[in-house]
């Protein structure tokens, strides 16, 4: 005869079965062929429940909501100034329970989004010009020549202040950092549209309006030439001061190259920026010793950009152009 723990599924059956039939204790133990005192401790045991293990929780459901509620107001503290927050509040935790209780619940500390900071006639804009462009076929958008600078740095380690946040919260405006326009130090200049991409230009100075339509003439004229041929094409980029300058405005109709309206501070409508990303990506484990490493290796990895890769991300600007009419002009996930 064996102990409580040693019952069969089928033994615990028939004693529950024949328990529920009014049996005594002797005649079960007869059925089930184990001993009275195994069928007595099972019956007990089911009726009161197996009592809980373990330390008992040091803190309250009331301490975890303020812990909860200190994540949620300030997601960019580390877990050493939460902690610290927390146990002022009269909590008594470790650092290291404060770090559970915080998974418990759902947080993961992740590298927070960051989207640009658009203020309400900015997102008017946005969405005015979201509406105006919804209906634009994928021929049309292959017709445009898309363009962008981008800054590449020796070490891509520095990514900032972590957030604590719940899965699904990426997008959150509370778990994001907002970014804003700095005059570039080292950047590089490139152009793409659904046939591919083109040759890129290292600006070596501030770009101005004069260095600007100097990277026209010998970069985008050439790649214009290697993409589209003698075809027409619409040429996008963003309203940088060099940009939108007089002098520029009068080189384009000089050349007789159309300029595609665009919203102010809007990355996330052009999809080049995803091409940056996928080149950052693919050289995150690269280490250039200098500046001339480092643009051998940017070379040789944009060079690796295949024609289907924009060819998909051109087909994406029908559903850029959704999103950003659903955000009602809001900075999108792209």
């Amino acid at each position: 005869m064996g102990k409580t723990s040693d019952l069969t599924a089928v033994q615990k059956t028939i004693i529950d079965t024949l328990h529920k039939e009014g049996k005594t204790q002797k005649v079960i133990a007869k059925e089930a062929g184990c001993s009275q005192s195994s069928v007595s401790k099972h019956i007990n045991r089911q009726a009161k429940g197996r009592k809980k293990c373990g330390r008992k929780k040091c803190t309250s459901s009331r301490d975890n909501r303020t812990l909860q509620r200190i994540v949620t107001t300030n997601p960019f503290k580390n877990v050493g100034e939460i902690h610290k927050e927390w146990t002022a509040a009269g909590v008594s935790a470790s650092r290291t329970t404060t770090r559970r209780l915080m998974k418990d619940m759902g947080f993961r500390c992740r590298i927070p989004c960051v989207k640009p900071l658009l203020n309400m006639k900015q997102r008017k804009k946005r969405l005015a010009w979201a509406k105006d462009k919804k209906d634009w076929t994928d021929a049309e958008w292959s017709k445009v020549m898309f363009s962008d600078e981008s800054k590449f740095c020796i070490s891509f380690g520095n990514q900032g202040p972590r957030v604590w946040r719940k899965s699904g919260e990426a997008q959150n405006p509370r778990c994001m950092r907002s970014s804003v326009k700095f005059p570039p130090s080292v950047m590089v200049w490139g152009a793409m549209s659904s046939a591919g991409v083109g040759p890129l230009c290292f600006l070596r100075s501030r770009v101005n309006a004069a260095v600007y339509q100097e990277v026209l003439e010998h970069f985008m004229l050439p790649a214009a030439d290697q993409l589209y041929g003698d075809a027409d094409f619409t040429f996008q980029q963003d309203l940088a001061p060099a940009h939108s300058a007089k002098t520029t405005s009068t080189w384009f109709k000089d050349h007789g190259i159309p300029v595609l309206d665009w919203p102010a501070n809007s990355p996330d409508l052009n999809p080049i920026e995803n091409l940056w990303g996928i080149v950052k990506r693919r050289m995150q484990y690269a280490r250039p010793n200098n500046a001339e490493e480092l643009k051998t290796t940017i070379t040789a990895t944009w060079a690796l950009i295949t024609p289907e890769q924009c060819h998909r991300l051109i087909e994406s600007m029908p559903r850029r152009i959704t999103a950003v009419i659903e955000a009602k002009g809001a900075p999108t996930k792209y």
